[in-house]
């Protein structure tokens, strides 16, 4: 911990000895704050009042959306945006609140919102302090997002799930006093920001990679005419005749990795395959979207179905060579069929690979291979230092938000 850090710990430690050397009270949600609904199985005592806000369908929250706008779209997602006075209409309001999701898809931890303004709220569960000499807005924020893997737990249902407020209303949370709640605000403001601006520079740094890793693959593997170019059906063994439909045990839950189009769909108890294979998409719609890799390579004992065809190869720079020139290439002229379009074997087979000696190969695999790694490898990559970051600053909220309770040993 750097001395910053220390002298800011320093000084809550500081605090709580002087205002609460024995613990702090810790009482229930609702006795600390108005929510903007009565909420089903909740007892009319635990909400004397409730501040009505009308709430808009995303779509039509992010139809309002103006860049020039300085009335704020309190989403229930990641994305937000702004609005103008005139389009809010009699949506506006103006507030000071905390929010979560009443359907969500996603952590709740990652959409809880804080705003103090003006704004248009769309689904939301909405709190704002009771008291804000007792209980800080921006406190009640911070902790309920370190509450954020509880909070998930009172979710439920099939597809979207929502949350049962009347568990969420009974949360035991933490009242140091204000200076205390005052203190670790500003803390806990100053990591977000500092957090907010590393997460950019490394995520700039993360799309400059990925830029050089795309120029280097067009470099690396743009080929003239005159060297050497074999088909697919030359250079490799076509494995799809081992295929089989999956039948009904096959499919009861196991270890083998079962793979389709697009990367592993399942695990199951049993194989087909035990070595290593290139998988190349069949599925058209996959190969002209591109929103997943067209061609991926699979190690060990694996079943394949039916929508992913299975080559061989001599070697792993052979095999790792071609994965990489297929998903660099257009292979929409190789798919085929109307109603359900289709890379099949046959246009397979047509397509033509560069075949330079065995040591370009090396050189061309081992240099992308190199990129690939720092690019996409959450263990040595920059993802993994974005996520050194955010466990770091989850560890001091957490630390900061932990608090005895008074009367208990």
């Amino acid at each position: 911990m750097n001395q910053g850090k220390t002298k800011q710990f320093n000084t809550i430690e500081q605090l709580i000895s002087e205002n609460c050397p024995d613990g702090v009270e810790f009482v229930p949600i609702w006795a600390v704050t108005t929510w903007d609904k009565r909420f089903n199985a909740v007892e009319n005592a635990k909400q004397p009042k409730v501040i009505s806000y009308p709430y808009m369908l995303a779509s039509d929250l992010f139809s309002l959306k103006q860049d020039d706008g300085d009335v704020f779209l309190l989403s229930t997602g990641e994305q937000t945006g702004w609005t103008t006075e005139e389009l809010a209409g009699d949506f506006l309001r103006e507030g000071e609140v905390v929010t979560i999701p009443w359907g969500k898809s996603r952590p709740v931890k990652e959409v809880i919102k804080y705003f103090k303004g003006r704004f248009v709220t769309a689904d939301n569960r909405i709190a704002t302090s009771t008291d804000t000499d007792k209980l800080s807005n921006r406190f009640l924020y911070y902790w309920l997002i370190n509450q954020g893997e509880l909070i998930d737990t009172f979710y439920r249902g099939s597809g979207i799930k929502h949350p049962n407020m009347a568990a969420v209303l009974d949360m035991q949370i933490p009242i140091p006093p204000l200076a205390v709640q005052q203190e670790i605000v500003k803390i806990l403001d100053a990591f977000t920001e500092l957090e907010a601006e590393l997460e950019a520079e490394l995520e700039a740094e993360l799309e400059a990679r990925k830029r050089q890793y795309e120029y280097y693959r067009k470099e690396l593997l743009t080929f003239k005419k005159d060297i050497e170019w074999k088909t697919l059906d030359k250079i490799s063994e076509n494995l799809d005749s081992q295929r089989r439909p999956v039948t009904k045990s096959a499919r009861e839950v196991g270890k083998y990795p079962y793979y389709g189009a697009s990367g592993i769909v399942d695990y199951v108890h049993d194989y087909i395959f035990d070595g290593d294979y290139l998988l190349v998409s069949e599925d058209g719609a996959n190969l002209l979207a591109r929103t997943t890799p067209i061609a991926f390579s699979i190690s060990g004992k694996t079943w394949v179905n039916n929508h992913a065809h299975v080559l061989q190869f001599e070697s792993y720079v052979e095999r790792r060579f071609v994965e990489l020139f297929l998903n660099s290439i257009d292979l929409a002229p190789y798919v085929s069929g109307a109603a359900q379009p289709k890379l099949n074997q046959a246009n397979l087979n047509k397509i033509s690979i560069p075949s330079p000696p065995i040591t370009v190969q090396e050189r061309i695999v081992y240099i992308l291979d190199k990129f690939d790694a720092l690019v996409n490898d959450i263990s040595i990559g920059l993802p993994a230092e974005l996520e050194a970051r955010r466990k770091q600053y989850e560890y001091y909220r957490e630390k900061l938000l932990t608090f005895k309770e008074y009367g208990k040993q």
